[in-house]
């Protein structure tokens, strides 16, 4: 009789859409202390005038305007508040966004006075490394670097909203990747489970979903998540329908492929988050597919990137609602 840990139900790892309200939010996907320990995100459909609140916890934030602009009022324990608004976008495929950051313990909210909007607020534990940081922070969308990633149908675009190196902060990383339609990102499959210094970090990761039909005749735009075990010890095995607003956890693993359907293009907002020493996102291929990058010299980037320079880009599915 096998004695081989059993994998936890896949539904543990995957959030659709409606299955994770909390407290008005759409999304709340918070630490339970038990399988889920580092990240945090909240994610709100605001109508015009209307605001969501965070209490002052043991986790830094970054506010993301995913539809339209938002307010965002932070205070502190000494009631000094900080506050900024954010010109946002028209939706996630169109440009990127500038993004506030807030650090532990300030109370946060967010609100639309200029019209409906629908914002995402990313979080993780702090550990307290390095200096002392300001406690707010506004970063406008032209200062987060837009990267070219893979070539062929592995092209994407990746947004470095709050990566090491743009973003001074304790733990948290976040970024956006676009994926047009048919094409494959998280690709080659990659783990951050270990520490392994200067060649892989320990990351828990939330995959947040936004889809689009490629094509007006499209009616149910979606995708795919991959995510299956690199340890014997350690066992998961999901593969994910996706659409507009549902959500991937990846606590440990090699995830990938992420895969946009011939007939949508594809969102994603990455959190991830770690214990190690350092906040840095390294990363190991699966050597099973590690060759590939060897290839991408030699294939053209997708011309259709970015998506809002494409004339089949539309507003996405469920986006506004």
């Amino acid at each position: 009789m096998s004695t081989a840990p059993q994998e936890p139900a896949a539904p543990r790892w995957t959030r659709p859409r409606g299955t994770a309200r909390a407290d008005g939010w759409e999304v709340a996907i918070t630490p339970d202390g038990t399988h889920w320990h580092h990240t945090s995100l909240h994610v709100a459909h605001l109508g015009a005038g209307e605001s969501r609140r965070l209490r002052a916890d043991g986790r830094e934030h970054v506010v993301v305007p995913l539809r339209g602009s938002v307010h965002v009022t932070a205070e502190d324990a000494d009631g000094r508040v900080h506050q900024a608004p954010l010109a946002g976008r028209r939706d996630v495929f169109a440009a990127p966004t500038d993004i506030a950051y807030t650090a532990a313990g300030l109370r946060i909210t967010v609100s639309a006075p200029a019209g409906p909007a629908r914002v995402a607020v990313a979080g993780a534990r702090v550990f307290g490394r390095g200096a002392a940081r300001p406690p707010f922070r506004h970063l406008a969308a032209d200062e987060a670097p837009v990267e070219r990633r893979g070539t062929g149908n592995a092209s994407r675009e990746v947004r470095n909203l709050g990566t090491p190196g743009v973003l001074d902060a304790d733990a948290i990383i976040v970024c956006e990747v676009v994926t047009p339609a048919g094409n494959f990102s998280s690709w080659p499959p990659h783990k951050h489970d270990t520490e392994h210094p200067g060649e892989e970090t320990r990351l828990e990761e939330i995959y947040y979903v936004e889809t689009a039909p490629a094509d007006p005749r499209a009616t149910d735009p979606t995708g795919y998540l991959r995510v299956r075990a690199s340890d014997p010890d350690r066992p998961i095995d999901v593969l994910a329908q996706v659409r507009a607003g549902d959500v991937v956890l990846v606590p440990h693993g090699w995830h990938g492929p992420a895969i946009a359907a011939p007939d949508t293009h594809m969102y994603y907002l990455n959190v991830m988050a770690g214990p190690g020493p350092e906040r840095a996102w390294l990363i190991c291929d699966d050597p099973a597919h590690a060759w590939i990058r060897d290839t991408w010299s030699r294939t053209p980037f997708d011309p259709r990137l970015p998506l809002a320079d494409s004339p089949g880009n539309v507003t996405p599915e469920g986006a506004g609602a």
